[in-house]
């Protein structure tokens, strides 16, 4: 398995492209499956986790052609004919987003058999909401080993569904499977994160009919088909952030393009109130710290959107470990989110968990040490803190990093960070 190592100490000046967002991405090539036309996406990040569902559709007859590399990738699927509409377990368990063609399949041809995703290191994250969601709409489903078997012999029904809670995963599949059925369909209680108001135009520009976008009552008519168009996927936020919160910890000047500043306002706001300076312009922002000047301890909670994004958590802790005082990180998004503090301890980072609240008290100076992944997010939290520990940080387990992050220590290292990655053939852990 790689690694990556970061030798500590190297300030952050320079430029770094913010990619296409993997959670757009994920629910728009679902969305390939809704119509035998092409849909062809752009500024398509390359990752781990949109390969995956890349063989996945595959399976199922979609085309998939990947074209460009560096600033303008795009990928063309078209669905001319669904061959199958069995998503099996090894595809379905190595992402969670994948089991989000199980709707789309049900509205194309009127059954599917899908894996349930399995287990999340990040909590239990469980599907009962979108099978609720099919279940209103006239779907018959089974469960059985492990597997999702579902039928809509008399086609998809629009139905009135509000969940109990807002669940991003819920929203943008029942969203994708109203879009063909027979009726209106009105979601209450819907998420509002961007990257559903990003699936919800894409399907408006392949002629579904969407009301309400961006706030919480969706109200979709079915339509008869869809058309296939051309869509650039939002800027990932969860990146942006991630790279602008890199470069207040190494302290510089790192100007994010290619994104979107109000996409991550709420980390923004946190950052300036800790003493960072971050400046929007028109296709990002541009972050600025003096090294010499410690940064203050704030308190943050995480929250749906617009709040702060629990996707952050993990780096904005990363940046509080070595700022002036104590703050207090409350995680009220998935339970078992704080696998990271006992690693960034393993730096010298001072954090106490009890239940979903850290607090994480200041410390002058972060040790480098050799430390492991646990999840995606948690896992470039522990590269961020790497920049600032004295000596080298070696991060375990880079996979999770692949998952959700493009060309990562070529985006860094082009800012004059000390980073590169080790093959897994020539390191042994």
């Amino acid at each position: 398995m790689d690694s990556i190592a970061i030798q500590g100490g190297a300030r952050l000046n320079g430029t770094i492209p913010v990619s296409g967002a993997k959670n757009s991405a994920l629910k728009l090539m679902a969305a390939s499956i809704l119509t035998d036309q092409p849909l062809r996406l752009t500024n398509m990040p390359r990752l781990a986790d949109t390969k995956f569902l890349g063989r996945l559709l595959r399976e199922l007859g979609v085309e998939v052609t990947e074209n460009g590399d560096g600033g303008e990738q795009e990928t063309l699927f078209h669905a001319a004919r669904i061959e199958s509409s069995f998503a099996p377990y090894d595809l379905v368990r190595q992402m969670r987003a994948s089991f989000n063609v199980l709707g789309p399949l049900l509205a194309r041809t009127g059954e599917a058999k899908v894996s349930l995703p399995g287990g999340c290191t990040i909590g239990a994250r469980p599907v009962d909401l979108h099978l609720q969601a099919l279940t209103a709409m006239g779907v018959e489903i089974e469960l059985d080993e492990g597997y999702v078997i579902a039928r809509a012999p008399n086609g998809l029904k629009g139905a009135e569904i509000e969940f109990p809670f807002v669940s991003v995963g819920a929203t943008e599949h029942a969203l994708l499977a109203a879009v063909l059925a027979d009726g209106v369909t009105v979601l209450k209680k819907a998420a509002r994160e961007p990257e559903i108001g990003d699936l919800a135009r894409c399907l408006v520009a392949m002629g579904a009919r969407v009301d309400g976008i961006d706030t919480d009552e969706l109200v979709i008519t079915g339509v008869g088909s869809l058309g296939g168009t051309t869509w650039s996927v939002i800027p990932d936020r969860i990146e942006m952030g991630s790279y602008a919160v890199a470069a207040a910890m190494a302290g510089g000047e790192v100007r994010l393009t290619k994104g979107r500043a109000e996409l991550i306002q709420a980390l923004s706001d946190k950052m300036v109130e800790a003493g960072v300076e971050v400046t929007p312009t028109d296709d990002g922002v541009i972050v600025k710290r003096d090294p010499a000047r410690r940064l203050k301890a704030v308190n943050v909670a995480t929250e749906v959107y617009p709040g702060f994004a629990t996707d952050l958590q993990a780096q904005f802790m990363a940046l509080m470990t070595t700022a002036d005082g104590d703050s207090v990180i409350h995680e009220n998004i998935f339970e078992n989110r704080f696998m990271h503090a006992p690693e960034l301890a393993r730096l010298g980072a001072d954090i106490s968990v009890h239940a979903g609240e850290a607090v994480v008290k200041g410390v002058e100076v972060l040790h480098g040490a050799q430390v492991m992944a646990t999840d995606l997010r948690a896992s470039v939290s522990l590269v961020i803190a790497g920049l600032v520990a004295e000596g080298e940080t070696t991060v375990g387990r880079v996979y999770h990093l692949d998952r959700g992050f493009e060309r990562l220590e070529e985006k860094l290292g082009a800012c004059g960070a000390q980073i590169r990655r080790i093959k897994g053939e020539d390191h042994e852990h």
